[in-house]
């Protein structure tokens, strides 16, 4: 399937309101298609946000507003009063310059210079697979998602987040540095700079699963997912079943 099918599935099973989004990598060097543009000077959680809205959108080290991802995306290096911790405790993040500096110094980020840009849209817009498929939905869609990625092999989700840098690290950078789903609760700047409601939160995975996310969610559509949106043993234990609100 083609990335406009694969979009199709997930919207439709997981009844999604706002439609998957892909996210691709370009090497220093490599050029685009010539269609996107990186006119507008944005955070990455707002290329996002724009790409939700059907925008297709570049960033690249001269556009890019957020100085923490650009460290993330390898752009620019990390500056120094996100390095040392003052500007996260400056703004109330943290208790202490300190507990802040940990918590950057942990974060994963893309190597300097690899990268000169990066494209952001719809998932349908792609022609081939982007490198991160991002879903912003209610963490009950997103938890189908999260289930689809162990349905044939079983096990635990490691998830990781500093609750700081939710789309740009935990949604787009662990995902395709980690080949691995990952997903947060959102953070101060995300939410502080979006329109992503209190109830959304955000997933990423790398798009090399989306095939086999997909098939797992269209086995899981079959049963367990219409079992549970009932909430047929919530009706029952409130008497709904017998007509009773």
């Amino acid at each position: 399937m083609n990335p406009l099918d694969y979009s199709t599935k997930l919207t439709d099973i997981l009844n999604l309101e706002k439609p998957p989004l892909g996210v691709r990598f370009v090497k220093a060097g490599d050029t685009d298609d010539g269609t996107w543009r990186a006119e507008k000077r944005l955070r990455f959680c707002q290329a996002l946000m724009l790409a939700l809205k059907g925008e297709k959108v570049k960033l690249t080290p001269e556009n890019i507003t957020c100085p923490a991802s650009a460290a993330a995306f390898g752009f620019k290096p990390l500056n120094e009063k996100l390095l040392n911790g003052e500007m996260m405790f400056t703004m109330g993040l943290f208790g202490n310059p300190l507990a802040a500096a940990k918590t950057t110094g942990l974060m994963p980020r893309l190597e300097q210079g690899r990268f000169s840009a990066v494209l952001i849209a719809p998932l349908d817009k792609f022609e081939t697979m982007p490198d991160v498929v991002i879903l912003e939905a209610t963490p009950e869609k997103l938890m189908w998602v999260a289930l689809a990625d162990i349905f044939d092999n079983g096990g635990r989700h490691s998830i990781e987040t500093g609750v700081f840098q939710a789309t740009c690290i935990d949604a787009t950078v662990i995902p395709f540095m980690k080949q691995k789903l990952n997903f947060c609760l959102g953070c101060y700047g995300c939410r502080d700079a979006t329109d992503i409601e209190h109830s959304e939160t955000v997933l990423g995975f790398p798009a090399s699963s989306l095939g086999r996310i997909v098939a797992a969610l269209e086995k899981l559509a079959q049963k367990a997912m219409p079992r549970s949106r009932s909430k047929a043993a919530f009706r029952a234990l409130t008497g709904c079943d017998a007509g009773n609100n």
